[in-house]
């Protein structure tokens, strides 16, 4: 890959990351009911971390903007999906209502809970943390020039 395509593809996934973090972030602080119904009670003050999480997403968020912060940002936004990933699972195994509706399926959860690793992997790259898989990969056949 050239080095070009690479950061082209790198700052639609930092824009995007972004975007999607500053909306969940002022979400979480404008609007937690769903997302303090998902906690796991093992949370202790499920009000207040939601708040500081949506802060976390917004400080995240704006970190990836930051060419100085954005390294940090993108491991610091990735550690975050990480520790959020309990409550995903708490959500999906306790058939969890966030709405007036039913709670959600399978359709929802399955795709949400696999997709995690790739959205920590996302964080990862938008902030320059990691370069895989826009890596140029030398042939095994091709050997390495030894400096004169």
């Amino acid at each position: 890959m050239t080095l070009i395509y690479r950061e082209n593809v790198r700052r639609f996934a930092r824009w995007a990351l972004a975007a999607t973090f500053l909306a969940a972030g002022v979400l979480h602080i404008h609007a937690p009911r769903p997302f303090i119904a998902i906690t796991p009670s093992w949370v202790p003050h499920p009000e207040v971390v939601i708040f500081v999480t949506g802060l976390c997403e917004i400080a995240g968020a704006a970190g990836l903007m930051i060419p100085r912060l954005r390294r940090l940002a993108g491991i610091m936004l990735a550690l975050y999906a990480l520790c959020v990933f309990p409550a995903n699972l708490h959500h999906a195994f306790a058939h969890i209502s966030v709405g007036k509706g039913p709670p959600l399926d399978w359709w929802y959860h399955g795709p949400r809970l696999a997709f995690q690793p790739v959205i920590i992997w996302w964080c990862l790259f938008a902030g320059g943390a990691v370069d895989w898989p826009l890596t140029r990969v030398r042939p095994a056949s091709s050997p390495r020039r030894a400096n004169p």
